[in-house]
């Protein structure tokens, strides 16, 4: 999800809830501690120098039990975010505190937000030696008869 699409989601949005992707729920009284722009210049494995740009969420759940942020308050947020760090229409990034803290992309179902898992990648496949995947293939499609017969050509 990008900035854009959040701020037109929480125009309409009668209430600011997040969950998991197993539907744990964020606790209601949580907080944005932080909006900011996080970027990441880095090398690949293959070599190549490569540039990321997230726009950066911080939820924290907090023992402030009376708390609840409005969709107005948190367009108010991202919009002095916007204004005082020149942040771009970049895609959303999620940071939240589970075992340890984790970071996680965004979608909205159409009622919460829901926190999206992230993975690792190679980004250099071809540079480091990785295997492309191999391709898989129904056994029945294939003739037999005479395949592998003599000067059948199989050989």
């Amino acid at each position: 999800m990008k900035l854009s699409e959040i701020k037109t989601t929480l125009t309409t949005a009668e209430a600011v809830n997040f969950i998991l992707e197993d539907g744990t729920l964020v606790p209601e009284h949580f907080h944005v501690t932080e909006i900011g722009v996080v970027s990441k210049h880095f090398i690949d494995c293959g070599g190549t120098v490569r540039t990321e740009k997230k726009a950066n969420f911080q939820l924290w759940d907090a023992n402030d039990f009376e708390h609840r942020l409005k969709p107005g308050k948190l367009l108010n947020i991202i919009g002095l975010s916007e204004k005082v760090l020149g942040m771009e229409d970049l895609e959303i990034e999620v940071e939240y505190q589970n075992d340890t803290i984790g970071k996680y992309g965004l979608n909205f179902n159409g009622k919460d937000f829901v926190l999206t898992s992230t993975r690792t990648a190679c980004l250099a496949k071809e540079a480091c030696g990785v295997p492309a995947e191999k391709q898989k293939v129904n056994l029945v499609q294939f003739p037999t008869a005479n395949v592998c017969a003599p000067g059948g050509g199989c050989c």
